[in-house]
């Protein structure tokens, strides 16, 4: 298995509803997000994957996301906008994208400060 990676930002405020500290008060971090993609063989110009295409179809759902209040948005009206719920939105968006491509999302990565992130590796784990 061959596997690429990209990393990319955005801006957002949430907050965590029910969470019992500060991070149920209103607050923004400048997001970084790690995208891993599998391949099982190569095309025929030795690529997994084109690093360009990983970061169009990822900039496209994180442009949903950046300047936002995602406490607003669809699906985080009705669940918690944490780093985990943040990373299986993008994996599944990401992996709508990539059906029948011959590649497929192996994690997610969802950083909130330089120190502490979430991941996402679908249901396979």
């Amino acid at each position: 298995m061959y596997e690429i990676m990209i990393q990319e930002s955005f801006s957002a405020a949430h907050r965590l509803r029910n969470y019992g500290g500060r991070c149920e008060e209103l607050h923004g971090h400048n997001w970084r997000v790690d995208v891993v993609v599998g391949a099982k063989q190569l095309d025929s110009t030795g690529l997994a994957m084109d690093f360009k295409e990983l970061r169009q179809h990822t900039r496209e759902i994180l442009s949903s996301l950046d300047h936002a209040f995602l406490n607003e948005l669809d699906p985080f009206q009705e669940m918690n906008p944490s780093s985990e719920n943040i990373a299986r939105f993008i994996f599944q968006g990401l992996e709508a994208k990539m059906a029948g491509r011959g590649v497929s999302v192996v994690r997610v990565n969802v950083w909130e400060s330089d120190h502490s992130c979430a991941s996402y590796l679908g249901d396979g784990v």
